[in-house]
């Protein structure tokens, strides 16, 4: 089996290259051949294949007019990255493309060149951007599902892209500009990392293959140095959008005594600091730094007050045997049993946040039980070796058919 993966970062960026190079990773010790297809970075890992990577698309850096509407047209429809994929196509003949994250610097229109090529095609949703011309489904601080039900012009009627007209207008024409195309069309299955997800897909695409593969992460982790230092942990972005300042206002609503420690970077930061001073603004940590926090927590707590899809935040917090406090929203009520291996609560509702919060440090007990359920939970269906599973036997289904 030859398969081709297509992202279009290709060194760790977000959660997408976390899922694509697990996926890579996991392909590779199966002993299937891999291909690789992305775009020029100086931060690439290497790859033999880079010399059919698409030259380096940054819609952030100044140009000139002509530049922009060069841009503009790119976003919508990448010439250059259809070109360069069927070279790659007719040199190396995969089986089956795998898409993951190639928005706006690749575009969909890649997916109808594989499969006029005559290969199965597959992509994985990471976010809503097939529901959502701005990705998110969240306007003016509340999740918004204006371009699901109605017109996809609603984006540049609210102005979704950072307020600008000009950035919204955009968005709006390579939404029409993928209907009219049926760039998705040609896809013989979506993979949907939730059900809900998959739900607002299928709206989108009546007639396309919809599989919910959740996300997993490899089950052999350590567990050594597991304890309850009694502080809550959260990971993530310091945004409004992912509910921190809902957390650390509910950190100060808690009648009994517990810390709160904050991991990552963002928008929110200063004014986390200023406004919250119990909470324990720790900045990025990874690698061991950030595995003691995890295993040291009394519970991860998951506040987004978006759409999250399959939050790896959960699953993480799972794997270490701590229970998870998420809000009920998106697709974190699918990962969570209420009341057996964490807690849900309405998102942003600061007081009901807290109330779980105390309910955890008021019940020791059944908080050491509610850690070991969601360890029992994680192995049953959020490890790598079931996604692994999962992922290969739809290969070999399409492949078969």
């Amino acid at each position: 089996m030859k398969i081709l993966l297509v992202n279009k970062f290709f060194f760790m960026k977000g959660g997408a290259e976390t899922v694509y190079f697990q996926e890579r990773d996991m392909l590779l010790s199966e002993g299937v051949k891999i291909v690789e297809f992305s775009m020029q970075h100086e931060k690439n890992i290497e790859s033999e294949y880079s010399e059919f990577f698409v030259q380096n698309v940054d819609y952030y850096q100044k140009q000139t007019i002509k530049d922009k509407l060069a841009t503009a047209i790119n976003f919508i429809h990448n010439r250059q990255a259809c070109e360069k994929l069927q070279a790659l196509l007719e040199q190396e003949k995969p089986d089956l493309v795998h898409f993951h994250n190639i928005y706006h610097q690749l575009t969909p229109s890649i997916i109808k060149v594989a499969k006029q090529f005559g290969c199965k095609t597959v992509l994985t949703a990471h976010d809503t951007k097939i529901a959502c011309p701005s990705y998110t489904m969240y306007r003016n601080g509340h999740t918004c599902e204006a371009c699901v039900h109605g017109s996809v012009w609603n984006a540049t009627k609210y102005r979704c892209q950072e307020g600008s007209l000009s950035k919204s207008v955009l968005l709006s024409l390579e939404a029409i500009y993928q209907k009219i195309s049926k760039n998705y069309q040609y896809l013989d299955a979506i993979v949907s990392p939730s059900r809900f997800l998959g739900r607002f897909i299928q709206q989108k695409l009546p007639h396309n293959r919809i599989e919910v593969i959740v996300n997993g992460i490899d089950e052999n982790v350590s567990l050594e140095g597991i304890k309850d230092n009694g502080y809550y942990l959260y990971l993530g972005r310091l945004s409004q959008e992912k509910g921190v300042p809902t957390l650390a206002e509910a950190h100060q609503l808690m009648t009994e005594k517990a810390g709160l420690k904050i991991v990552g970077d963002g928008p929110e930061f200063n004014q986390l600091k200023e406004n919250y001073p119990t909470a324990e603004l720790l900045g990025f940590k990874s690698g061991e730094e950030l595995l003691t926090l995890i295993k040291e927590a009394k519970a991860v707590i998951v506040p987004s007050e978006c759409y999250e899809n399959c939050s790896m935040s959960v699953i993480e917090a799972m794997s270490y045997g701590k229970p998870v406090i998420g809000s009920k929203i998106g697709g974190i009520p699918e990962q969570i049993k209420d009341g057996i291996d964490g807690y849900l609560f309405e998102a942003g509702n600061a007081q009901a946040l807290a109330d779980k919060l105390d309910l955890l440090v008021k019940e020791p007990v059944k908080t050491i039980d509610m850690g070991k359920n969601a360890r029992e939970r994680f192995l049953s269906k959020y490890t790598l070796t079931k996604h692994k599973n999962d992922l290969l036997n739809l290969y070999q289904e399409l492949l078969k058919g």
